[in-house]
């Protein structure tokens, strides 16, 4: 296969999971003139977020705020936090990404750059944001807890919030959705989901999807497995009406 270049690249969700990091783009091996987009959520729950946010911060890559990076804001990037806050993202796995940092230290440098993360990047032909949006708002109206925390509303829209462009989302593990597998991607009306759930004992799977070949490239950062499939093989389209997430992925601090 004859494949296009420069490609796009777009990474789901890390969690904190350096070395799974390091293996897939191993396999992607994207070039300079490769453009390479984070969805968010690269810290807590995973071992390594520091490291992970060393990486992506030093290339110079873009990424999205996650509602995992907010969480870690609402407790170090605003000065009245509250207790409550502190609690939502320790039990959310902000405990190892504290212990990830050399002594336990969040540098003030990593902080200045969450605050600068957008929440969402207009590719033109895909709409990038790590959770999806509000389809009863346009795009002005969204706010950053919509487009960092939205699930069950997003995920069942029953026509595209844009008429041409996809929009592209992690935040919601997709097998979490109905009729999904691990490690399989999910396409709904308008969206696709790419959260193939890398820190969850059930999957494993990390997930880059390059939109310019319409490849996916996978590693699971458990036992180091790698594959790239085609992204027609790697989807699972999804009703919309049949759409329930999980009750855990209900909850506010997930």
């Amino acid at each position: 296969m004859n494949e296009i270049s420069p490609r796009r690249i777009i990474i789901g969700d890390v969690h904190g999971y350096y070395q799974g990091l390091m293996n897939l783009f191993d396999k992607i091996a994207p070039s300079s003139a490769d453009q390479v987009y984070f969805l968010g959520d690269l810290i807590d729950r995973g071992p390594q977020s520091a490291q992970v946010v060393d990486f992506v911060k030093q290339n110079n890559y873009s990424c999205l705020l996650g509602n995992h990076e907010q969480m870690l804001l609402n407790v170090f990037g605003n000065r009245s936090y509250s207790n409550q806050a502190v609690q939502a993202w320790l039990y959310s796995g902000g405990q190892a990404t504290i212990t990830s940092y050399q002594a336990a230290q969040i540098p003030q440098e990593h902080i200045d750059w969450f605050l600068t993360l957008p929440t969402f990047i207009d590719l033109g032909d895909y709409w990038l944001t790590h959770a999806g949006v509000n389809p009863r708002k346009s795009v002005s109206e969204q706010t950053a807890e919509e487009l960092c925390w939205i699930r069950e509303e997003f995920h069942s829209m029953e026509e595209p919030y844009f008429a041409n462009k996809l929009i592209i989302v992690g935040h919601t593990i997709t097998f979490t959705l109905p009729g999904v597998i691990p490690g399989q991607l999910a396409l709904g009306q308008g969206w696709l989901d790419i959260d193939t759930g890398a820190y969850h004992p059930r999957s494993g799977w990390l997930t880059g999807l390059d939109i310019t070949n319409n490849l996916v490239y996978q590693v699971n950062v458990f036992n180091n497995s790698v594959r790239t499939l085609s992204l027609e093989k790697a989807i699972t389209k999804i009703e919309s009406r049949k759409v329930k997430v999980s009750r855990r992925h209900k909850q506010r601090t997930y």
